[in-house]
Parts: structure tokens; sequence; C-alpha cells
């Protein structure tokens, strides 16, 4: 099948081309760096060196590439430093996510391409309150952090905009991502006790092995409409997550701090992510995209690239 793969060099769509070559795909693959094109040929791509929110070149790439599937992976974030300027550092991803959203749908229609899939995220949209897991049926948070109102809003229009559209629409709700290298900047926040265990710490994450979130995008190709969480098999409390990462990576015990505290150093949605956040459940994308990740518990994952990381050292 012909893929169009916007967004081919981040977090999860280095990894992702790669499954979809080994599937038998013709993948065509962006990147706004032309210094990755030599990375996507390697992978086994056709590189295209195209800025996301040009809506010409967008659809000038797209004409070209006659795809069947056109999936969007592209954003704008390469480290989150400042909690309390959430939407701040999401601006470009954002964008991305509402211009580079629309100019890709715009040339797949233009196109005749079957198929649309986007990446969403899940966690932190979710609502916050009633139950510490959510499935799709559950409704996103209608009052966020301020700080996080237009990044929201963003995962709206994604959502909405894919579901709605004349063309097949998947998205893919991640979790929290880890594994080669992911997620390196929080486990090292958790290594210099730099992620506190803030107040009861109420808030559930779900996590995802970022190539278990890349094995869901390849089986949405041929399955599944609509919105899926594609998180692990188990939601945890804060409360047990850090202490628990922070045993595995050989660490002290996190600290404890209070929420007041909290607040002032970490702002609202820094608070929210550690006291307030919802878990997902993958049933769904289990049942209908006939996915499951081969790593069902953050825990065995982590344990198995810390592991891993030594024996290669």
């Amino acid at each position: 099948m012909r893929i169009f793969l916007a967004g081919a060099t981040g977090a999860i769509g280095r990894h992702l081309v790669p499954q979809l070559i080994n599937a038998g795909h013709r993948v065509t693959a962006t990147t706004h760096s032309e210094s990755k094109v030599a990375l996507l040929w390697n992978l086994g791509a056709e590189p295209v060196v195209v800025d996301g929110l040009d809506a010409a070149a967008i659809g000038d790439a797209v004409a070209r590439a006659g795809p069947e599937v056109v999936i969007h992976q592209m954003t704008g974030l390469s480290a989150l430093t400042n909690l309390k300027h959430f939407d701040r550092e999401f601006a470009e991803t954002n964008r991305l996510r509402i211009e580079g959203l629309d100019h890709l749908l715009a040339a797949a229609r233009a196109t005749g391409t079957r198929r649309i899939i986007a990446q969403s995220f899940t966690g932190w949209p979710n609502i916050r309150s009633g139950s510490a897991v959510k499935t799709e049926a559950d409704p996103l948070d209608p009052s966020p952090p301020k700080e996080q109102r237009r990044s929201i809003a963003a995962i709206r229009h994604v959502e909405h905009t894919v579901v709605n559209s004349p063309l097949e629409g998947v998205v893919l709700r991640y979790g929290t991502f880890y594994g080669n290298g992911v997620a390196q900047q929080l486990f090292d926040a958790i290594t210099k006790r730099q992620l506190p265990i803030v107040g009861g710490g109420g808030a559930t994450w779900s996590w995802i092995h970022i190539e278990d979130a890349a094995a869901a995008t390849v089986a949405a190709v041929e399955h599944g409409s609509g919105i899926y969480n594609i998180v692990d098999d188990d939601p945890t409390p804060v409360r047990e997550m850090i202490p628990a990462l922070a045993e595995l990576l050989g660490a002290k015990p996190p600290r404890h701090v209070p929420v007041r505290l909290a607040r002032v150093l970490a702002g609202d949605v820094g608070v929210s992510m550690l006291t307030q956040i919802r878990g997902s459940s993958n049933a769904k994308a289990r049942r209908e995209l006939g996915w499951a990740p081969h790593w069902t518990s953050w825990r065995d994952g982590v344990r198995h690239e810390l592991e891993t990381a030594v024996v290669a050292g």
C-alpha cells in the first residue's frame, strides 16, 4: 500500500517507517530538515523535504506520492522544559495539529486518498473527574488548566476533523512514550529527585512503549475507524509510579511536596499532571485494531530498556 507519512523523523516516525516497510508498504516520508534525508533513505522510505505549514508544498508532495493512506505524525516539540507555559511550548505542535492537518486533509482529498490517520494524545486531555481510567467514550476535559487550553483545542480540532472527514478517519491517542531513549528527560528528573509526589499523588498515568505505538499505527493502516487509546495495560497512580521508576533507575525515593509549593514551582499544569489527570483503557484498540502491546506494563518495558542499556554499555 502507498503511504504518505508526514513527520517521519519525530519520536514515533523514525520507529514507524521501518515497521511500515516491513509490513510491505511503500512509504513516502517527510521531514522539514535536509539533514535528515539520509536517515529516511536508510530506513527504507522515499524522503521529501517539506514544511508542514506550507499548503502548496504539502499539496504538491501528496499529489506526487499518490498515497492510499496519509498519516499525520507532525510535531514541533523536542523537549518540554516548562510546564508553567505549556501552551507556549506546544505552539508549533498546535499549529501542525490544526493548520498542518487541514493542509494534509485537503491534499489527500484532492489526490483521492482513501484513509487518514492522525496522532492525538491521551492522559492530561481526559476529563479530570470520575473514574481513574477513561475510555474513548468519556469526554475530554471541559476546563483544563489555563495554560493547556490552546493545546486541548488543537487536540479537539484533530479529532473532530478526522472523524468527520469524508475519508476513512482514524485518530490514535497515544499515551506517554518511553523506550529507545524516549522519556529520558523524565527519567533524569526522577534520578535527580526533581519529580516529587505532589499531595497524595492522585493522578493516573498511562504509558506506551514507542515500538508498540508504532505497531498500533501500522495496524490502523488497514483496521479500525474513529478514536483509539494506544496505551499499555497498566494505568498507574503517580504515588506508585514515581517510586517504582526511582527503584528501577537505582535512584533515591522521591520527595513529597505539598500542592501549594508545587503550584509555585510548576504551575497549575504541573499540579494537575501529578494530582488530577486520568489514565486510559486500551480495550477498544485491542478489540478493533487487532493490536496488543508487546510490553503490557511500563514496569517490564522500562526494566528491559535499562537491562539492555547496561548490556550494550
